[in-house]
């Protein structure tokens, strides 16, 4: 099949205002001085797709964008970054949040979850023509990218998601939990990881499943087996977690993509996440192609040096 787009990404475009506090959860007062409240573009669908450009992959966004200020700065963002973006009216207006980054650099996020309607849809037509010149669709579970989900399988196109901090019960993620080969997903929500990965391969199609669990690295189920995949230390200081587990699927898929062994895809994911962390809430910064792979060069150098 003759290609120009390596990754389709579907929907999670959108923008952040960044709140910096004192600390999280925040105690209850009447008011607090913080430094610069800044808004951004920047969202799971755009780090994903920002993120697999840095890496080198053509990549392409869809998704549905208002008529609006944050609308601009979404389509500004791809632009300077020099990815494609295919737009679809959204009369609710762009989808946006609130970020509350803490000291230590975690966030509490607050989505507005009253941008879409019932009605919203990515046309069919124009799902199907993008995928049908792309090798994988990455889609995000925003609404409405589900309903994309049958003409993504009938293009023959491989298919990842991010299941975010689903609980493992939420209906609303079971399409995508199900209807994906590369599945991840953060543990925080989870009672029982192990069982919810080995759920989404006994229910759905997934060939890989991903948990990422912060400071302890992930978990990695791919052919029956579980494997721990330590944490990478980051380059620089931890000032935000925000985009880590975005760094980490876009890592992932660079490997996977090339044909890499899964265990050394997981690497270059914990990598693109460790330096995800070490970016400002404010910014939108991915790590590159050759920052990547000198990273990866460096560890396996110490690794066989300590097995020497």
């Amino acid at each position: 099949m003759n290609t120009e787009t390596d990754v389709l990404v579907l929907g999670g475009a959108g923008v952040d205002t960044i709140v910096y506090v004192p600390e999280l959860p925040l105690p209850f007062a009447d008011s607090y001085m913080v430094p610069r409240v800044e808004m951004r573009a920047g969202q799971t669908g755009d780090f994903v797709a920002l993120g697999l450009s840095a890496l080198g992959l053509r990549t392409h966004h869809l998704d549905m964008i208002g008529a609006d200020h944050p609308g601009d700065l979404v389509r500004a963002l791809h632009r300077d970054r020099g990815v494609p973006l295919t737009e679809v009216p959204l009369p609710g207006g762009t989808k946006r949040a609130v970020n509350l980054v803490g000291p230590d650099g975690r966030r509490l996020s607050l989505y507005d979850d009253t941008r879409s309607d019932e009605a919203d849809r990515l046309p069919e037509e124009t799902v199907r023509a993008l995928a049908s010149v792309s090798r994988h669709a990455h889609v995000s579970i925003t609404y409405p990218c589900a309903f994309a989900l049958p003409q993504l399988r009938e293009a023959g196109v491989t298919v990842s998601t991010d299941l975010h901090n689903w609980d493992g019960t939420n209906a609303y993620h079971e399409p995508f939990a199900y209807g994906a080969d590369v599945v991840f997903l953060s543990t925080t929500a989870l009672p029982e990881p192990e069982r919810t990965m080995r759920r989404i391969v006994e229910r759905g199609r997934a060939r890989v499943v991903v948990a990422t669990a912060g400071a302890e690295g992930a978990y990695l189920l791919s052919d029956g087996e579980i494997t721990h995949v330590p944490v990478i230390p980051p380059p620089a200081p931890v000032v935000d977690s925000n985009g880590a587990g975005d760094a980490f699927a876009s890592g992932f898929l660079f490997g996977w993509l090339a044909g890499e062994p899964v265990a050394r895809c997981a690497r270059y994911g914990a990598i693109a996440g460790a330096f995800a962390c070490t970016v400002p809430a404010t910014g939108t910064d991915s790590i590159t192609r050759d920052e990547l792979l000198a990273r990866v060069a460096e560890l396996d150098a110490l690794t066989a040096e300590g097995n020497a």
